[in-house]
């Protein structure tokens, strides 16, 4: 009985690991402006991810990882796994991950002449819920 209730508890407590609130790895007091190129897109629960390139101003590349909303927010609300690809310019605007590590929240994606996407971030803030930007 013990070991059930033991393995019950610890089941419970797998969603739990695989999903973390925004507070507990960005920080909204960090903001992050990325120009890069896409190099892969994930549609994965429980947050969609955006990889990209980004070059600074001597030429350096540094590697990002974008999170993003979930997959089905996201095609709710006028995603489709083609709208940001591999290979496309982009402008991701969002919040700096606490640890230093090059990961952000997404908050906005724009093309690379400023126009904005659509909203993509998970972070739970007003106007972040993924809806097509006009």
């Amino acid at each position: 009985m013990r070991a059930k209730l033991c393995a019950g508890l610890l089941l419970a407590c797998l969603p739990a690991l695989a999903h973390h609130s925004f507070a507990a790895e960005f920080d909204v007091k960090k903001p992050v402006e990325l120009k890069g190129t896409v190099t892969s897109v994930e549609w994965v629960n429980p947050h969609a991810w955006i990889h990209i390139e980004v070059k600074d101003d001597s030429g350096k590349v540094t590697m990002w990882s974008c999170e993003l909303g979930s997959p089905n927010i996201l095609m709710r609300n006028g995603w489709r796994k083609d709208t940001v690809k591999p290979g496309d310019v982009i402008i991701v605007s969002g919040s700096a991950a606490k640890d230093g590590a090059n990961l952000a929240n997404a908050r906005t994606i724009k093309t690379a002449d400023g126009q904005r996407v659509f909203n993509a971030g998970s972070s739970g803030e007003e106007g972040t819920n993924g809806a097509p930007q006009n």
